[in-house]
Parts: structure tokens; C-alpha cells; sequence
């Protein structure tokens, strides 16, 4: 096993920091805990600490996002094999979703299907010692089930909106997720980015626009269900890195743990109410021996891969912030587009081309600021 993924692994059971050093900064309240460093610390550290320093002395109300979260002193590196495993689960899960809703069109069982791997997937690692549980009190668990709430909702509101819009019109408006993150960092959390982040912002944005140009229908209610849902994605996110970071310090495993039962009981709930199970029902009936057994084997990967994508996402989250979660959703939009275009043989125009390009060219550009892609030094570390 590369050396790595060994320390992925031990993240997200353990919640270790994988950088040379701990954190110098207590995340929960978002400031120094001490000012001196060990003199192994990595650059990031170093530039982080001094840039907190100058922050305090600016502005006591405005903190760098990345410097609140703890991943300001993450190696690039260990950033980049983060996003890389989280690229690698999605698009494959992306593509097997494809594959198992052209047979199965069910998307809140879907969710309860991935819930429920996500409950014996942790349930079994437990109980073989890969994590132990923190103790929580009434008020934690609240908080824990309004997550859990949140994530339903996210997944209830998209399915809706998905009825009531165009395909690229719900693309267009999700790629904005990134620009509510900001709103929300900034306005309610007290958090900044540097002006060239908010910059690399606008190609991530406006590609992923271009990149799925097609045929844009919406009500007026379907668009606001849509901005909705591009809202609650941005406030999913952020609360994902929070509880690990700045809320209840919770490893990724045992939010997994603590969520997925309560995301499976709200999913079935949710294809209750809008007559999933019923539909569900009547299609497993009409299935022979053969092909059942193979739409249960296929659900069955498809389950396991969303387990490992879940617990690969809440690690990256913790270790790369919430920004570059919602950007790195965006760039995986586009290729997406570019599989399907290899794979299906997609046929895409030269507005639909250039908005590829310019995906991906702000991605690198949003890199090289925003996780110090050059020489490792960790950029967004300053006022904007």
C-alpha cells in the first residue's frame, strides 16, 4: 500500500493530521493556541502563523478561511493525492449512477441504498477496532440530526428541481455553489479568501455554463427550487468541514457513522412520500431470476463504491476545505462531460468545447492560489 493512501486511511479513522506537524491552531475558535513552531514545521505552517499574526493586528473579525479549518499548513501534496483518490470514487460512481438509474430510476432508494453501506459499512469497522466513538452530548446529537437533515434535503431538493428544469439549466445553476460558499464564509463565518481566488472563481463558474449550453427551460419555480438547491449544497459542504474541524471534531468514519442511519430513515421516508417504494415495488415484480440477480449485484458495487466515495469525501473536505470541494465539483462536471464524450459519443459543440477548456484551465488556476501549487505554499492564507 503506497504511503499515502496508508495516512488517508489512518485520517480518516483516526482523524490524524498528515502534515509534518500538528495544527498551531485551535480550530474551534479560530485562533493561535501557540505561537511557537517545532523546527520541523512545514513552509504552509509558517506562512499561516505569520499571516494570523498580521490578521489580528488588521482585523480581529476577519480570519483566512484556510487558516480557521486547519488546511492552510496541509502539504500540497497530500492535498492533491486527497483530490485525486476523491476525482478517481466520484467519476467512476458518477458513471456507475448512470448505468444503475437507466435500470433502476429510483433515486431516493438509491440514496438509502448508499446510506445503508454507509451503516454497515462503519458498523463493521467499529467492531474490528479501525475507529473508536467520541462521546456526544443531547445538544451534539441535535446537531448531528440537523445535518443529517441538511444532507437529505440537498439530495430531495435536487431530485425536485431536476422536474421542473432543464438538465443544463440545473447544471448552470448548481456550478454557482462556489459563489455561496464565499457568501456564506464571508458574511456569516467571518472568513475571507485573496482577491486572486475570488478571481479563479469566474472560469470555474462561467465554463461549467458554457460547457453544458443546451436547451435552458425553467418556471420561475423551478428556478428558485434550483438556486435552492445550489444553496443548500454550498451549506452542506460547509457544515461537512465544520463538524470536523470547528464543530464536534469528528473523524470521517464516525461521521459516517452518526449520519448514514439517520440519512437512510429520512430517504426512505422521502420515496414513501413520493411514491418510490410503491413504483419500486411493482419493478422488482416484474424482474425474472436472471436479471434480478443482476440489478442486486450491481447495486450491491454500486453501494460499496458509494461508501468508499463517502468516507474519501468527508476526508478530502476536512483536508482541502470546503471552497475547493465545491470547485473541484464543478471541474468534475466537465469531466464528466469529457467521459461521456469518449464513452458514449457525446457530440458537443464549440461553445460546449470552450467551456471545457476554461473549467478546467480555472481549476489549475484556482489551484496554484488557492492550495499553493507552486513550491507548496499555502497562498490563500490572507485578506482578501
Amino acid at each position: 500500500m503506497a504511503p499515502w493512501f496508508e495516512q488517508f486511511v489512518s485520517a480518516a479513522a483516526h482523524g490524524l493530521d498528515t502534515s509534518p506537524t500538528a495544527t498551531p491552531f485551535q480550530t474551534r475558535a479560530g485562533t493561535p493556541v501557540d505561537d511557537s513552531l517545532t523546527p520541523h514545521t512545514t513552509l504552509e505552517a509558517r506562512t499561516a502563523t505569520e499571516m494570523v499574526r498580521i490578521m489580528l493586528r488588521e482585523n480581529e473579525n476577519t480570519m483566512p478561511v484556510n487558516v480557521t479549518d486547519g488546511s492552510a499548513i496541509i502539504p500540497s501534496r497530500t492535498k492533491w493525492n486527497y483530490l485525486t483518490t476523491y476525482f478517481a470514487f466520484n467519476l467512476f460512481l458518477t458513471m456507475f449512477n448512470k448505468f444503475v438509474m437507466t435500470k433502476c430510476p429510483f433515486p431516493f432508494l438509491l440514496t438509502a441504498l448508499h446510506a445503508a453501506f454507509g451503516t454497515i459499512g462503519t458498523h463493521l469497522l467499529l467492531s474490528q477496532g479501525f475507529f473508536t466513538l467520541g462521546h456526544l452530548g443531547s445538544s451534539d446529537q441535535a446537531v448531528l440530526q440537523m445535518y443529517s437533515v441538511l444532507y437529505t434535503a440537498n439530495i430531495a431538493v435536487s431530485n425536485l428541481s431536476l422536474s421542473l428544469v432543464t438538465i443544463p439549466f440545473h447544471q448552470v445553476v448548481r456550478s454557482t455553489t462556489p459563489i455561496f460558499t464565499v457568501i456564506i464564509y464571508r458574511f456569516f463565518l467571518a472568513g475571507a479568501y485573496t482577491n486572486a481566488t475570488y478571481l479563479s472563481l469566474v472560469p470555474v463558474v462561467v465554463g461549467v455554463g458554457l460547457a453544458t449550453y443546451g436547451d435552458y427551460y425553467a418556471t420561475l419555480t423551478g428556478f428558485l427550487i434550483t438556486l435552492l438547491g445550489a444553496i443548500l449544497a454550498a451549506m452542506k459542504t460547509i457544515a461537512t468541514n465544520r463538524l470536523q474541524t470547528a464543530g464536534l471534531h469528528l473523524t470521517a468514519m464516525e461521521l459516517l457513522y452518526r449520519m448514514s442511519p439517520l440519512a437512510l430513515m429520512q430517504s426512505i421516508t422521502m420515496a414513501l412520500l413520493n411514491g418510490e417504494l410503491g413504483s419500486f415495488y411493482h419493478y422488482a415484480m416484474s424482474l425474472q431470476r436472471n436479471p434480478a440477480l443482476k440489478t442486486l449485484l450491481a447495486l450491491a458495487i454500486n453501494g460499496a463504491i458509494a461508501f468508499g466515495l463517502n468516507v474519501v469525501s468527508f476526508t478530502t473536505n476536512k483536508h482541502v476545505g470546503a471552497l475547493t470541494m465545491t470547485v473541484a465539483a464543478n471541474v468534475k462536471q466537465t469531466l464528466t462531460v469529457v467521459l461521456a464524450i469518449a464513452f458514449w459519443d457525446l457530440r458537443v459543440g464549440v461553445m460546449n468545447a470552450f467551456g471545457i477548456a476554461m473549467t478546467l484551465l480555472g481549476g489549475f488556476w484556482y489551484a496554484r492560489v488557492g492550495m499553493g501549487a507552486a513550491g507548496g505554499q499555502g497562498r490563500d492564507v490572507e485578506t482578501a
